[in-house]
């Protein structure tokens, strides 16, 4: 998907909800949320909006699926159980290939501590904090895709 027109990423944001899971040019996001209530919720509101998602409960199922599937966003919550999302956010950034340049938004429930430069650093694309305010992390995801299209 390198080379990807803003148009090209902006018309695969905007797919149809029916054909989403079928269409190859969908965004694809991989969602790793412990909690299964927000992860359920979260990843409905996402497929509505046309998007794939691929959900994982922890962050070491998170880690294998983001190396596999090879999303084009990352949603990591930071506190998950067998693997914190620094963790797979640095082993994501260590990886070889295009796993390495997969945009990672942190989600967390509670006050980051962290600066920027230390996101940046573990390999966080941006922070979003919960609740969750939906249309500014749709605001975010853009960013993210947009972003990643950059040399």
């Amino acid at each position: 998907m390198c080379g990807a027109s803003m148009t090209d990423r902006l018309r695969r944001r905007i797919a149809p909800v029916e054909g989403a899971a079928q269409d190859h040019d969908v965004t694809r996001i991989l969602l790793v949320e412990d909690h299964e209530d927000l992860r359920d919720a979260l990843s409905r509101r996402l497929e509505r909006r046309g998007f794939h998602v691929v959900l994982a409960p922890d962050g070491e199922t998170g880690l294998r699926r983001a190396l596999m599937e090879q999303p084009d966003v990352i949603l990591l919550d930071m506190n998950l159980p067998l693997r914190d999302g620094w963790s797979v956010a640095r082993s994501l950034r260590g990886a070889e290939g295009e796993a390495a340049r997969i945009p990672i938004i942190a989600l967390t429930a509670h006050g980051l501590s962290a600066s920027p430069a230390d996101l940046a650093a573990a390999g966080f694309d941006a922070y979003h904090p919960k609740p969750v305010d939906f249309p500014r992390l749709l605001e975010q995801i853009d960013e993210a895709l947009l972003g990643r299209d950059e040399p």
